[in-house]
């Protein structure tokens, strides 16, 4: 069952990431639109969303991750959280967050974003705009909130 000389760490199971890598995504928390499928609107969702299909349209995606797949055809505007292209856009990008072009990729259009990774191989057209990322609003500790609450009450009182 064991063997000796051997670790029992289980970091070989979740190998580190490399950059542009994302965390692969739960199957149950992700949308697929298949290779066969053809849809032409705008399209939104509240979940990642993985594309295999053709798109034409719009793709407003603000807060989730968006992955373009090896048979995705996708000539659209995309605004998402973060966005990963293996096969082809035709579209300016807006991403929150990182924007990965994998090698075999193509994307002609401009890209705005925050961080941006292009690996060997992808194919680019168009300009990158990046900006600073936005800094994360920490809220207050809840102790914090009832000790003002307490001082209001107390002025009030």
């Amino acid at each position: 069952m064991f063997k000796k000389g051997q670790d029992n760490d289980d970091s070989s199971a979740f190998p580190s990431l490399r950059i542009g890598e994302q965390q692969p995504i739960r199957s149950k928390n992700v949308s697929v639109i298949g290779p066969t499928l053809v849809f032409k609107g705008e399209l939104s969702a509240d979940e990642d969303l993985v594309i295999e299909g053709t798109i034409e349209g719009t793709i407003a995606h603000h807060k989730k991750n968006l992955t373009i797949g090896k048979k995705g055809r996708v000539t659209a505007d995309i605004h998402a959280s973060s966005v990963l292209v293996e096969g082809e856009l035709n579209g300016d990008i807006h991403s929150d967050g990182l924007v990965s072009l994998a090698a075999g990729s193509m994307v002609i259009g401009n890209v705005y974003c925050s961080r941006i990774v292009m690996e060997d191989g992808a194919r680019f057209n168009g300009k990158i705009e990046m900006t600073v990322p936005t800094p994360l609003k920490v809220a207050p500790e809840p102790e914090e909130i009832e000790e003002e609450f307490a001082e209001a009450e107390n002025l009030t009182a």
